[in-house]
């Protein structure tokens, strides 16, 4: 069956859903890094073992691939029901994050594949496959201890931060759950939140560059 303009659009705001909700649980759990070894490594043991995170994290996995899938389809259409620009330029503010989405998510979706063959590879899937996997402690402390990852990671979670600053409003725009009075408060909201992601992810691979991570 095919999808509707607005049927792709829904599509598109619940698969976002999903990675604001995969951004938080991961920014939940990768703080605990910070606070110290025991901890990072009991969160990280709970993540491999707990039944319902374990079906949990392929979905919010599945609503990426879709929510990546999606931009993409929609960029294209945007842009064939628009071949030419217009000659009158629209008086509304767009913003730079808004007119280059699908970037964005593109430069996220190529960074993630490395960030994936750094730890999941070297511990999910080692647990999956019934290995015993690289300790999640000392694996971060290496992994951020190399500045060209370390500078890779920090932008990465820029890109990260201007696709959600967007992207957080509009998810709930594409889901028709706003309104002229809701619409200015989800973008402060948006704002708010994204700047919470970028300083929390900042935070770790600047914490253990320097060299403040446990021996």
């Amino acid at each position: 069956m095919k999808l509707s303009s607005i049927g792709r659009k829904l599509v598109m705001g619940i698969s976002g859903l999903f990675l604001i909700m995969f951004l938080t649980l991961h920014l939940a759990i990768n703080l605990m890094s910070l606070i110290s070894r025991e901890t990072y490594e009991t969160a990280c043991h709970f993540m491999d073992t707990n039944p319902f995170v374990q079906i949990m994290v392929p979905v919010l996995a599945l609503g990426f691939v879709v929510h990546i899938v999606m931009g993409i389809i929609l960029t294209i259409q945007n842009r064939k029901s628009r071949p030419e620009e217009y000659k009158v330029k629209s008086k509304t503010k767009v913003s730079w994050a808004s007119k280059n989405m699908l970037a964005l998510g593109l430069i996220v979706l190529g960074l993630l594949v490395i960030h994936l063959g750094h730890f999941w590879a070297k511990m999910q899937l080692q647990h999956f496959l019934c290995n015993e996997g690289e300790n999640p402690y000392d694996l971060v402390k290496t992994v951020f201890s190399n500045g060209w990852y370390a500078a890779m990671y920090v932008i990465w979670i820029m890109v990260i931060y201007f696709h959600i600053s967007h992207g957080f409003w509009s998810m709930f725009q594409s889901m028709g759950a706003t309104n002229k009075k809701w619409l200015p408060r989800l973008q402060k909201i948006s704002i708010i939140y994204s700047h919470i992601i970028m300083i929390g992810y900042l935070a770790i691979p600047i914490y253990f560059f320097i060299g403040f991570g446990e021996s």
